[in-house]
């Protein structure tokens, strides 16, 4: 119900979007969710990580009346000018370009850094000067760090324990900062461990749940860090379209320059997550995979355990999580099946 009243919400209110990471994973069904709403919809990417693929995938999926409403950019955040331009014909920012990764961001702080800080503080600049409504922007449970105290509350326990994760909260305190200075009005999205359609499974630094249905469907080795009894927070791409859009169209002034966590307040060991996604993927036809999984050393900067508390965002956003991880689970593995090409190898 709450999802059918939002997108009549959105339906009602003709905006202008400007979509950060626009060909990314999260990016792109935002960019999508947001056409099937008939809104004007501008993406920026620089393609570094974004897929032409995943834009491709959106205009076969949608009408061309729809296809039409969205304009393209291929551009950098760390270039303020054009964060400026294309903020001038925004009316609502969804900030999702970014350097993603804990272990990229440990091999690399500096370009973590440029993108990730620089970047956010050209977009905020950019906002404040061209008076864009409201950003909404991602940050990450990896604030929080390896503190002791589960679930994890918004206002206590960050301790960051990578580039990454300090990149983010840098990202918090300048967005609120611009909202005590400037008045500009923001709204952060702590996500817990995103996944679903469209999430790369490639590359060194892919996250776990594509990276592991990728090496079952070509029978590949598993590779778990660590024992297996790590737990995560797994939240699948339709609640955080859910919660952009909540916190995009909110009119409650208690949400606004507010960070919140977003994940489902369940967890699982990675243990269960390889059960639970070996039987998806044998439930399916022409799908086995027979190999047990390959245990290996903790990875430098990961935490031991993570779940979300959520009642701060079902109480200011109304945010109310439509899909659990098994559901979320079987709603990606077509998109999988269809686009794993089984005879990649995986580095």
């Amino acid at each position: 119900m709450i999802e059918t009243e939002l997108h009549d919400r959105v339906r009602a209110s003709a905006m202008t979007w400007l979509v950060t990471g626009a060909a990314g994973f999260i990016g792109s069904n935002l960019v999508e969710a947001l056409l099937r709403l008939d809104q004007c919809v501008i993406g920026l990417d620089n393609f570094s990580t974004g897929r032409t693929r995943n834009l491709d995938q959106i205009r076969e999926g949608v009408t061309s009346e729809r296809w039409s409403r969205f304009r393209s950019v291929n551009g950098d955040i760390r270039d303020v000018e054009v964060c400026r331009e294309l903020c001038a014909d925004a009316d609502i920012v969804l900030h999702h370009a970014a350097v993603c990764s804990v272990p990229q961001s440990i091999a690399d702080p500096s370009t973590t850094h440029a993108c990730n800080v620089t970047g956010f503080l050209n977009m905020l600049m950019a906002a404040r000067d061209c008076r864009v409504r409201r950003v909404v922007y991602a940050t990450s449970c990896a604030v929080y760090g390896d503190g002791p105290e589960q679930p994890k509350v918004e206002d206590r326990g960050v301790q960051p324990l990578s580039p990454y994760a300090t990149s983010k909260y840098v990202n918090e305190l300048y967005a609120d900062l611009f909202g005590r200075c400037y008045g500009t009005e923001s709204i952060g999205l702590r996500y817990f461990n995103v996944f679903g359609r469209r999430q790369d499974p490639e590359g060194a630094y892919a996250a776990v749940v594509p990276q592991w249905v990728a090496a079952m469907i070509r029978n590949e080795p598993v590779f778990i860090n660590g024992d297996g009894e790590t737990s995560r927070d797994f939240c699948h791409i339709d609640n955080v379209i859910q919660a952009n859009l909540l916190a995009a169209t909110t009119n409650n002034r208690d949400a606004i320059n507010q960070v919140f966590n977003i994940g489902v307040g369940e967890s699982i060991t990675l243990n269960e997550l390889y059960r639970l996604i070996r039987a998806e993927l044998c439930s399916r036809p022409a799908s086995e995979h027979d190999l047990q999984p390959t245990y290996r050393e903790f990875r430098v900067g990961d935490i031991r355990h993570s779940l979300a508390d959520i009642s701060k965002a079902r109480k200011l956003l109304g945010y109310q999580p439509s899909r659990r991880l098994a559901q979320g689970l079987a709603e990606a593995m077509p998109w999988y099946l269809s686009n794993v090409d089984r005879s990649a190898d995986v580095t």
